[in-house]
């Protein structure tokens, strides 16, 4: 890269010193994800490379795993049971955490940071205090081990979410527009839905997508507030670490890593429409 002739030697070397610690730091992130992918193709029920893999020996490499992954009944429950659960948990977070932040945006609600930590204390708060609180709540009003019980559980892990990022599109929010529309005799439902919704509908996606990744990828509060019917995913992954290895987990995992790639990619999609939306981009 050539660089202007004004800049000095340390401004060279830190250019270089922080992309290479950049991409250290990548790599730290990245490798554990990275590495499980080759080994879902292993032909042997290990979880190391075996020399076949290395040498690059077809027979090295089977898709026997992600066979038995849509051919075994448990795993399959198990995505039925993560979709069900997700889906649901999903749609009541998401109006939640929508409602929420259309409150907080006022200017005259009062307490609004004592509100905002509230609402996102699930995000703070250990896990596993909140799934033991879940548990024995849950025990006295006849929810736990229910599907009731796991989505209800879900979509408090995920309100937070919708609530940041629809708090974050209304913040560069016009009111003029409000005004405006009042002026030309909108009705408060049709300014709501006409001007409001199509405005803030990127960032609710966006909160609404990562609500469902929290629900799909949960797995300490599943184990306390549900039962073997709604064993989910993760669930039926950290069971079979402790039960039996098997190289499915893995074809699993990559398979959960792509859909978590396509969600995320969806939500930059997102972010990058609502910017442009906003004028923060250029068209």
């Amino acid at each position: 890269m050539a660089f202007p002739a004004y800049v000095t030697t340390g401004e060279k070397v830190w250019f270089y010193s922080y992309r290479t610690l950049c991409g250290l730091i990548f790599f730290f992130l990245i490798a554990p994800i990275v590495v499980i992918i080759p080994l879902s193709f292993n032909a042997v029920p290990y979880f190391t490379f075996t020399e076949a893999m290395l040498s690059f020996d077809p027979a090295g490499y089977s898709l026997r795993w992600y066979q038995d992954f849509f051919t075994d009944l448990n795993w399959q429950g198990a995505v039925k049971n993560s979709a069900i659960i997700a889906f649901f948990s999903t749609i009541i977070a998401t109006f939640l955490g929508t409602v929420a932040a259309l409150g907080l945006s006022r200017s005259e609600m009062p307490g609004k940071s004592a509100m905002m930590g509230l609402l996102i204390s699930p995000m703070i708060v250990p896990l596993i205090i909140s799934a033991a609180g879940m548990y024995f709540f849950y025990s006295r009003i006849g929810l736990q081990g229910t599907y009731i019980g796991v989505i209800l559980a879900h979509a408090a892990l995920g309100t937070p979410f919708v609530v940041i990022t629809v708090t974050a599109t209304l913040t560069g929010f016009d009111q003029v527009l409000l005004r405006s529309a009042a002026s030309l005799g909108a009705t408060p439902t049709t300014t709501f839905f006409r001007v409001i919704v199509p405005l803030i509908l990127p960032g609710v996606i966006s909160g609404a997508l990562f609500a469902f990744i929290t629900s799909f990828d949960e797995v300490v509060v599943i184990l306390f507030v549900g039962s073997y019917e709604q064993r989910t995913i993760p669930w039926q992954m950290f069971s079979g670490i402790r039960e039996q290895i098997s190289p499915t987990i893995l074809a699993v995992a990559t398979l959960l890593v792509l859909v978590s790639i396509a969600l995320l990619t969806a939500v930059e999609l997102l972010r990058r429409r609502t910017e442009r939306l906003r004028g923060v981009t250029p068209q």
